[in-house]
């Protein structure tokens, strides 16, 4: 009798777990399906065998879980009574329930035909998306690969030191830092009154070169007449003292040849002595002939003297240009169009030759890039390049290859590497490439050096 309870117990169980497994599949299908109806206004609610539910269907459903749940009471009460086998029985015929319940719900999947599926937008937009980064990709590399850039890059200019060449007190300042000149205009002055003195004493001294010039000149002009004319009074002489001398000669003759008795000892004595002085002023007459013939080398002498008059005068000529040189030097003036930077001198200041008073930064603005070794291989003097300035996002400039420094920017740099000493690693080296600007430059916006800016080179 107890094993007919026993079974009957079993049995009893076995068919609410099959009630309660197939209430927990209706109630697991109509959740899934209310919340589909909840996201989904056009899905439909289905039965556990993938028929559309009706409301019908759910009315019964509800009772069916209100029966479910008298029943499941009942079962309770029975469940108490039974014993250790009826309850090991229906914790078996449980597992049967959920694994029919498993199979039920494979026949769900199987059948849900009627379920609503996720629609294809989210593909197409996945695809979508791979085709636009995909483009792009391909746009840029098509851009970029004839281009060449680089960031290590700055705006360069040609900066003038000036410096004043003569010392003095500065008397008068005329600019103002960071302030535009043109060429010509007066930066400072430098008292010029010893500069203007040196000047006047230049000036005397030609004007005293110049006095002995035309001295020399008069005595050239003197000698060519004058030595011609001494020449002639030298053999005039000449022929003077030959004729006393004859006449001389003669008185001796009679002296010597009358009897001794009709002339004196004093007679003779005399007529010797004017022989032999006339023989005497025929040698010195004949002397002054001989210094007399040499007239072209006189006046070559009288030349000379003009010649060294004339060379005194463009000394003292020299001497006077640089006076007013330095007088003019008291001016400091600006070399070409610019801008005044970097000024450390004050009106007073005493400057010395050679000091650095102000730098001048011209308008000569150009751009120093260092592009890596690696992207030298087909850039050319030439090329175009494209500028952008980090300090005006909105000025395009364009410009040309100038030229590329022959050396890296590290081997003419002040302690250059080493490499043949220790260990080595192998770094990207640097070369500067000077990139000229043709236009884009606008007068009103000022670029000074040192900007940060960013070169593309397109290549050919």
């Amino acid at each position: 009798m107890d094993n007919n309870q026993n079974g009957g117990a079993g049995q009893v169980s076995r068919d609410d777990a099959e009630r309660a497994n197939e209430m927990n599949g209706r109630h697991v299908h109509v959740h899934v399906h209310l919340h589909d109806e909840a996201t989904d206004p056009e899905a439909r609610l289905v039965d556990s065998h993938g028929r559309p539910a009706t409301q019908g269907d759910d009315a019964e459903r509800d009772a069916d879980r209100n029966d479910g749940g008298k029943s499941g009471d009942k079962d309770k009460d029975k469940d108490k009574g039974s014993g250790k086998d009826g309850k090991k029985e229906g914790d078996e015929k449980n597992d049967d329930g959920e694994d029919d319940d498993e199979k039920s719900d494979g026949k769900d999947g199987k059948n849900g035909g009627g379920r609503k599926r996720p629609g294809k937008k989210p593909l197409i937009f996945l695809a979508v998306a791979v085709v636009v980064v995909i483009i792009v990709a391909i746009i840029m590399w098509l851009n970029g690969r004839n281009k060449e850039g680089t960031d290590d890059a700055f705006t360069d200019g040609d900066v003038v030191t000036m410096a004043p060449k003569v010392s003095g007190y500065v008397t008068r300042l005329a600019v103002r830092d960071n302030q535009r000149v043109k060429k010509g205009d007066l930066l400072l002055q430098i008292d010029p009154r010893d500069y203007i003195a040196q000047r006047d004493q230049a000036q005397a001294q030609v004007g005293l070169a110049e006095a002995q010039l035309h001295q020399a000149e008069a005595q050239l002009a003197l000698a060519r007449v004058q030595y011609p004319a001494q020449l002639q009074q030298a053999r005039a002489q000449q022929q003077s003292a030959e004729a006393n001398l004859a006449n001389a000669n003669s008185a001796y003759q009679r002296q010597r040849g009358v009897d001794p008795r009709a002339t004196s000892q004093q007679n003779i004595d005399t007529a010797t002595a004017q022989q032999r002085s006339a023989r005497a002023d025929v040698s010195n007459a004949r002397a002054q002939v001989s210094v007399a013939s040499k007239v072209e080398l006189q006046v070559r002498q009288a030349e000379t003297a003009v010649e060294a008059r004339q060379q005194q005068v463009q000394q003292a000529k020299a001497q006077l240009e640089v006076a007013e040189l330095n007088l003019s030097y008291t001016e400091l003036r600006a070399p070409s169009d610019g801008y005044i930077t970097r000024r450390n001198v004050q009106l007073g200041s005493l400057v010395q030759a050679g000091t650095s008073l102000l730098s001048l930064v011209t308008r000569d603005i150009y751009i120093t890039a260092n592009f890596k070794e690696s992207q030298l291989q087909h850039m050319r003097v030439g090329n175009k390049v494209a500028i952008k300035v980090d300090a005006y996002p909105d000025l395009d400039l364009e410009g040309h290859v100038d030229s590329i420094q022959q050396g890296s920017g590290s081997r003419f740099s002040a302690f250059p590497a080493e490499n043949a000493t220790g260990n080595y690693v192998k770094i990207v080296q640097r070369v500067p490439v000077k990139i000229v600007i043709d236009r884009g430059l606008k007068p009103d916006v000022p670029l000074p050096i040192g900007l940060s800016v960013e070169p593309k080179v397109f290549l050919e």
